[in-house]
C-alpha cells in the first residue's frame, strides 16, 4: 500500500471518529496509571465500575502506598490478576519514595514502575500529560495492519512503523481513532466490513 493511501486512510479514521478519547475515567495522572494497569485484558467498561470505589479509599499516591495486596485485590478482583494489585501498590511506593509522590513524566521512568510496560507509560504520557506518544494495544496492532498502515508482528515494531507514518502531534489522537474503530467495526471476531466507512480503501474487506 502506497503513503498517499495510508494517509487517506488516517483521513477517514479522523473524519469517522472526531470525538475519539480515553474511555477509561480519570482525573489524574495517579489515577490513569492504576486504571491502565487495571486494563490489561480486561474491558475499559469493568475497569470503570472498580476505580470510583478505589480512588474513594486510596485517593493518591501516599495512600495507595500504604495499601496492602490483601486489602486492594478484593476491590480490584473483577479486573483479573492479583499481580495487579501487587503491581499498583509497588509502583505508588517506588513513585512515593523515589519521585516526590508525582508520576514520572518519562518513558524511562515509568517503565521502571512495577506493572508499567511501554504500552501503559504511552498511554499515561499522552493521556495524562498531553505528550506526544502512541501506544499500541491489541485492538491497535490488529486495526493497524489489517488497515494495512503498517505489516508488523510485533507492538513494538507496529508503533515504530506508525510513528513514522503519522505527524508527532496526532500520535495519541491516532491512537484513539485506531481503538474506536477497533471497538465499534474492526472487531477481532466478525468485522462489520459491510458498515465500515473504509471498506473502499482497507486491503482486508470482506475477507
Amino acid at each position: 500500500m502506497n503513503r498517499e493511501t495510508k494517509k487517506q486512510i488516517l483521513a477517514k479514521l479522523e473524519e469517522t471518529y472526531p470525538e475519539a478519547k480515553a474511555e477509561l475515567v480519570f482525573s489524574n495522572p495517579y489515577e490513569m496509571m492504576v486504571a491502565t494497569i487495571l486494563s490489561a485484558q480486561c474491558t475499559d467498561r469493568q475497569v470503570n465500575r472498580v476505580t470510583p470505589a478505589v480512588f474513594a479509599r486510596y485517593p493518591d499516591v501516599a495512600a495507595m502506598a500504604e495499601a496492602t495486596e490483601e486489602e486492594l485485590f478484593p476491590m480490584v478482583k473483577s479486573c483479573g490478576f492479583k499481580s495487579k494489585a501487587g503491581n499498583i501498590i509497588a509502583a505508588c511506593r517506588m513513585i512515593r519514595d523515589e519521585f516526590g509522590g508525582e508520576v514520572p513524566r518519562t518513558m524511562e521512568e515509568l517503565t521502571r514502575l512495577a506493572g508499567v510496560g511501554r504500552k501503559t507509560a504511552n498511554v499515561v504520557l499522552s493521556n495524562a500529560f498531553g505528550i506526544p506518544a502512541f501506544a499500541v494495544d491489541t485492538h491497535v496492532f490488529r486495526v493497524s495492519n489489517r488497515l494495512g498502515l503498517c505489516r508488523a508482528d510485533t507492538v513494538e515494531e507496529t508503533e515504530r512503523q506508525m510513528t513514522k507514518l503519522i505527524p508527532r502531534e496526532k500520535w495519541g489522537q491516532a491512537h484513539h481513532w485506531l481503538i474506536w474503530h477497533g471497538r465499534r467495526i474492526c472487531r477481532a471476531q466478525r468485522p462489520l466490513c459491510g458498515e465500515c466507512p473504509l471498506r473502499e480503501l482497507c486491503p482486508s474487506a470482506e475477507k
